[in-house]
């Protein structure tokens, strides 16, 4: 009786990873996973620890360069999505803005430009589309990036790069783009 569960499991799941999985519940997935992990580091680590850290570690944009330091929360994401580059190719994912610090972050496609558009005209909503990059056509969908801290007002606000200096918590800073090819 156990083997034939087993079996009958296995076959259902083998025609369902057949079938695939619906983009949008694919992304909205992903996103979930990465707004928590992005929330708790900032507000469980990088809150805690202060702009001038606490004890021997201190959040730094230059953490590399300092002793002790430790990655800001774009930093933090950006060596996520670096690592999960090196680990699969069936997504993509990055933070976004139409107000960057560091100008790499700033959309590169329309679609991009148009989602981070959207949300921060939006607030709470996301933005799905298609583009074709190259000879691959992507799901696209882009999720606002919200102030969950003090931390992030406080260090985009004063940052010599920010051209915006006026975000507010639960204020729209920027986007997670997460790209998912179709073919």
């Amino acid at each position: 009786l156990i083997t034939s569960v087993i079996t009958l499991t296995a076959c259902k799941e083998d025609t369902e990873a057949k079938a695939g999985i619906d983009p949008k519940i694919y992304t909205d997935s992903l996103f979930a996973v990465m707004k928590a992990d992005r929330s708790n580091y900032t507000k469980l680590i990088i809150q805690r620890l202060g702009p001038n850290g606490a004890g021997a570690i201190k959040p730094d944009e230059h953490w590399e360069d300092i002793e002790n330091g430790a990655l800001l929360p774009a930093q933090m994401f950006r060596a996520g999505a670096e690592a999960v580059a090196t680990m699969t190719d069936d997504f993509t994912y990055s933070l976004q803005s139409m107000w960057p610090i560091n100008k790499q972050n700033a959309p590169k496609t329309p679609v991009e430009e148009a989602g981070l558009k959207y949300i921060a005209e939006n607030p709470g909503e996301n933005y799905y589309g298609e583009e074709t990059l190259g000879d691959v056509t992507y799901y696209t969908a882009v999720y606002p990036d919200v102030a969950v801290s003090p931390a992030c007002t406080s260090c985009h606000n004063k940052h010599k790069d920010s051209p915006k200096t006026d975000f507010k918590i639960g204020e729209v800073m920027g986007g997670v783009v997460i790209r998912v090819p179709l073919n």
